[in-house]
């Protein structure tokens, strides 16, 4: 008697990606960056967006998309990016040892958008999505970096990306909003880059929401509180990154429409360029993404595109007491809970 053996259905893992994965995320962050673009391109009502396609010789490539000299916006880029190698760089092996000699794939989409007028914020995002052999997660967050900051500004983006978070998780914004003011802090000078928003980091929906460099510091210790989250499965994932991707217009254009018109002068043109100096000291010593596309050979005018067209150092600089200029350090450039801050509350400026 000849046994045969039954067939068994092959039952994918939701916990692994799906075998369209890469052709899947590609496709949805170079439509993210249509959309931003468009988006952007609409409000500024002047500017436009001049397109850069580039190749990288060891493999991959990407579309920059730059806007200079517009009505709203001084110099911004939207830039997307598709890569893979051979070896993952040491800044990313450093977090993740487990993807030593594997081969990579890396995908997503960033934007820096320096607006003229310094009432109007500088603003950033970043989604991405890595697999290396067996391994793989997404990361990626938004941020906002304001010059003569207010109040209600700060809680329309915290309240936008809380909205979206809970949607996903009722504590992903708990802990990702404190990843974010401690991501985006420039320890030699001591102080935020502005007033936050999210930053999440190598999330496969395993284990606790941070997985980030600082065990002792606030979103360490939450997210140890709240011990890890039940598993989540790759698609899960995905389409929270790509409410969170969809929520950046809603989050960010709002501000711009307020604070557009607001006349300012000498002064305060001279402090927002003091101001983007910390720009640049962090995205040239801090940033992942920036010493990401560096170490992987990325094309060095697109990884530079964040950096402001003009700038300006004072040694020694302290603002006047009672100030607006000195209410940025002392209020705003510290870890505030804006999700909860309304128009009763007193702390905004004007």
């Amino acid at each position: 008697m000849i046994m045969v053996s039954p067939q068994t259905e092959t039952v994918p893992n939701k916990f692994l990606p799906p075998e369209n994965s890469r052709e899947r995320v590609s496709e949805f962050m170079r439509s993210i960056q249509d959309e931003i673009c468009q988006g952007l391109t609409e409000v500024d009502g002047v500017g436009t967006f001049k397109q850069d396609t580039w190749e990288r010789p060891e493999g991959g490539g990407g579309r920059s998309r730059v806007m200079r000299e517009g009505d709203v916006f001084e110099q911004g880029g939207v830039n997307f990016s598709e890569v893979w190698g051979h070896q993952l760089p040491p800044s990313i092996l450093k977090q993740r040892p487990e993807a030593e000699g594997q081969s990579f794939y890396a995908t997503g989409t960033s934007m820096v958008l320096h607006p003229r007028n310094p009432y109007v914020p500088t603003v950033h995002l970043n989604y991405r999505y890595f697999e290396a052999g067996p391994v793989w997660w997404f990361g990626g967050g938004m941020d906002l970096t304001p010059y003569y900051p207010f109040a209600e500004d700060a809680a329309h983006l915290h309240q936008t990306l809380k909205k979206v978070c809970d949607a996903h998780h009722p504590e992903y914004y708990q802990v990702f909003k404190r990843w974010c003011d401690e991501y985006f802090y420039l320890n030699h000078r001591q102080e935020m880059r502005g007033v936050g928003g999210i930053f999440f980091d190598y999330q496969d929906g395993q284990g606790e929401l941070y997985r980030g460099p600082h065990p002792t510091k606030a979103a360490a210790e939450y997210s140890k509180k709240i011990g890890a989250p039940e598993p989540r499965g790759w698609e899960e994932l995905f389409a929270f990154v790509q409410d969170c991707a969809k929520a950046f217009l809603p989050a960010y254009v709002p501000i711009v429409q307020r604070r557009r018109g607001m006349a300012y002068g000498d002064r305060e043109r001279n402090f927002q360029l003091y101001r983007r100096g910390r720009y640049v000291e962090f995205n040239l010593v801090y940033d992942r993404g920036t010493i990401f596309g560096l170490q992987t050979n990325g094309r060095t005018e697109s990884i530079l595109m964040s950096l402001p067209p003009l700038v300006r150092w004072e040694y020694g600089y302290e603002p006047e007491p009672n100030t607006p200029e000195a209410q940025l350090t002392e209020f705003f450039l510290k870890p505030q809970n804006w999700a909860e801050w309304s128009q009763s509350d007193t702390t905004s400026k004007g």
